[in-house]
């Protein structure tokens, strides 16, 4: 216990909570730039022990890339072509040789994420996509597994707690915004996301260990370029009706009507459902595809989802 003594001190950890945390199991989506904080603040707390039957499970399809080293501080040069995954489970064993780590070297998507969430006690959503985000997010308010999701961009970011017994992200962001940049496109200084990444994992340390007040339905946002925090409590935000499902191409069937709109400005509004018929709209980066979906909603089709390409892959 030498290792975990100067947590165990705090009376709201004690012997009792460094059980708990020993025999959670959670599951991380992402082992990018906030995944990179994250997952060795929960290695080294305690959090997934082998000998407890706990685990952390990572999952991340992509590998490591030189443009990531600035802010992705588990990975190092020699790192570069290897899975995210890999490598952090390796670090993490390295750090703790207790803890128990699953890599999944392989992409997040609602038929996973289903299989996923039932086997864990907490999801982080470390990926950064809003595709991942909301099908993590259907998933757990079903479940009702707690989820802590983050964003991060430029040096601007929010983390919060949301599921279990709190509303789902969907209640919080109901809708999308006309456009979305990712770090790709738009920029992001290292320290803000090692912040929000530590963050996520104080959350997901409060939640495993039953902290009073729970994070859960709380949202804190930082915008450093102005040196901004802001805290603000959703728990009584009421869940959103008529919202497109996310689903996995896998999950696409024959008799759905399938709209592509990588190449179209339209939104498929050409397109003539049947009643029943579920239109599946698809795009590039999801946001055409969500707001066809909307717009057709609205005009009183309600059997809508969207699948996007971004799915197969996790975002930074």
């Amino acid at each position: 216990m030498n290792r975990y003594a100067r947590q165990m001190i705090l009376p709201e950890v004690g012997a009792g909570g460094q059980a708990r945390l020993a025999s959670a199991r959670v599951l991380v989506v992402g082992a990018g730039g906030l995944g990179a904080t994250l997952l060795p603040l929960l290695a080294g707390a305690g959090v997934g022990l082998a000998h407890e039957k706990g685990e952390i499970r990572i999952f991340d399809s992509d590998r490591v890339e030189k443009h990531n080293l600035h802010r992705q501080i588990l990975f190092r040069q020699a790192d570069l072509g290897r899975p995210k995954a890999q490598v952090s489970a390796e670090a993490l064993v390295a750090l703790n040789p207790d803890v128990a780590i699953r890599a999944e070297c392989r992409a997040m998507d609602p038929v996973l994420a289903r299989e996923a969430v039932r086997q864990c006690d907490l999801v982080i959503d470390a990926a950064d996509n809003f595709a991942v985000s909301y099908a993590l997010s259907d998933t757990c308010q079903l479940a009702k597994v707690p989820l802590v999701s983050a964003s991060v961009l430029g040096r601007q970011g929010y983390v919060g707690a949301f599921c279990g017994s709190g509303p789902s992200l969907r209640a919080l962001f109901p809708d999308l915004p006309g456009q979305a940049q990712t770090c790709a496109t738009g920029g992001v200084m290292g320290p803000v996301v090692a912040m929000l990444g530590a963050l996520q994992a104080q959350m997901a340390l409060s939640l495993l260990l039953g902290h009073d007040p729970s994070p859960l339905g709380r949202l804190m946002s930082m915008d450093l370029a102005s040196w901004r925090v802001n805290t603000m409590s959703f728990a009584a935000a009421p869940e959103p009706a008529q919202i497109p499902a996310v689903i996995a191409a896998s999950e696409v069937a024959q008799g759905d009507l399938f709209v592509d709109l990588t190449a179209d400005d339209g939104l498929g509004q050409g397109h003539r459902p049947k009643a029943d018929q579920r239109v599946v709209f698809q795009c590039v980066t999801g946001l055409r595809a969500w707001r066809a979906a909307r717009q057709l909603i609205q005009r009183g089709h309600q059997n809508v989802a969207i699948c996007t390409a971004p799915m197969a892959r996790v975002a930074e």
